[in-house]
This record gives C-alpha cells, sequence and structure tokens, in this order.
C-alpha cells in the first residue's frame, strides 16, 4: 500500500485556529496604532497651523491673521497681504491651506473670526474631528489665535465657528 504524503484534515484545522487567534490578539492592536498615528498627525497639523497663523500675522504688519485659509499658502494674493511677493516664502503647504477638508482620518476646517483688522481678522480657529469615531480617532482638537492647543475626548467641534475661537469650556488645553 502506498503512502500518500501530506497533511490530515485535524492539523489543517489546528493551523487555521492559530492563525485566527494571532489575528484576534493583532488586529485591535493595529487600529489602536492607526488611531494613535492620526492623532498625532493632527496634533502636529494643528502646531504647524498655529506657527502659520503668528507668521502670517507678523508678515502683514499686525493686520490680523488669514481671513482665509488659501491665504496662507498663496498670502501674495491681493486679497491676503498687499504687497507681498510672489516669490517670498509662504506659511503652509496648499494641501494644508483649506477651509474644509479630510487628512488622517480627521475632518479638519477653519473658521476666521468675524472681527476684521486691515486685510485679516482678529481671531481665528483651526478644529479637527474624527471622521469615523473609534476607527480613524476618538478625540477632537483645536487651536485658536491665542496659540492654544486643545483636544476633548468627544466627538465634538472644540471651535465656536461663528466667533473663530475655541468654544469655552469644550476642550481643554493639551500639554
Amino acid at each position: 500500500m502506498n503512502k500518500q504524503k501530506g497533511f490530515t484534515l485535524i492539523e489543517l484545522l489546528i493551523v487555521v485556529a492559530i492563525i485566527g487567534i494571532i489575528a484576534a490578539i493583532a488586529i485591535p492592536s493595529l487600529l489602536r496604532a492607526r488611531v494613535s498615528a492620526n492623532e498625532s498627525a493632527t496634533i502636529g497639523d494643528h502646531r504647524t497651523w498655529l506657527s502659520a497663523e503668528a507668521a502670517y500675522e507678523g508678515a502683514s504688519g499686525g493686520n490680523g491673521y488669514a481671513k482665509a485659509a488659501p491665504c496662507l499658502s498663496t498670502p501674495s494674493n491681493g486679497t491676503c497681504i498687499p504687497g507681498y511677493s510672489a516669490t517670498a516664502p509662504t506659511f503652509l503647504d496648499q494641501n494644508l491651506a483649506q477651509n474644509i477638508f479630510t487628512k488622517s482620518g480627521y475632518v479638519r476646517s477653519y473658521a476666521p473670526g468675524p472681527v476684521t483688522i486691515g486685510q485679516g481678522v482678529a481671531t481665528f480657529c483651526y478644529d479637527a474631528s474624527p471622521a469615523q469615531i473609534n476607527r480613524t480617532g476618538t478625540r477632537s482638537f483645536g487651536g485658536d489665535n491665542t496659540g492654544v492647543l486643545s483636544g476633548t475626548q468627544q466627538n465634538v467641534s472644540c471651535c465656536d465657528p461663528a466667533a473663530g475661537m475655541l468654544a469655552p469650556g469644550v476642550c481643554l488645553p493639551l500639554n
């Protein structure tokens, strides 16, 4: 009688069960790592945005912050900083300088304040909330003209868009 080579059904089932157990352990860790990476990228972008606004305000000669997000990437536009050279440095990349967009699993928005100063505004707020709560992020973030970066464990907007500043009591400052 010829003995055939190969695995028995029991051996194959054991291997499949072991792979299933490993996957059950690894997948939640991978999802948590992705959420953590999204949140870290969003916090970094907030810090970049706040720095860009401070530089913009300085370059405008104290005439306020950007009244529209694209002014941070094209400040030489006539409606942004009058007389700003087209060859001078910009403050933000065009991909980041948008009024509303999604990046790294977060929906981000820019809310300039209602009070104008020269060509700019007196206040602003930059907000980010998870596109899918618990899948792309668990916290919301916001930053305003005070330079404070804040966050909350809830999926709520940190900004008061009508005032162009952080909503009082909604988000707490991050360390």
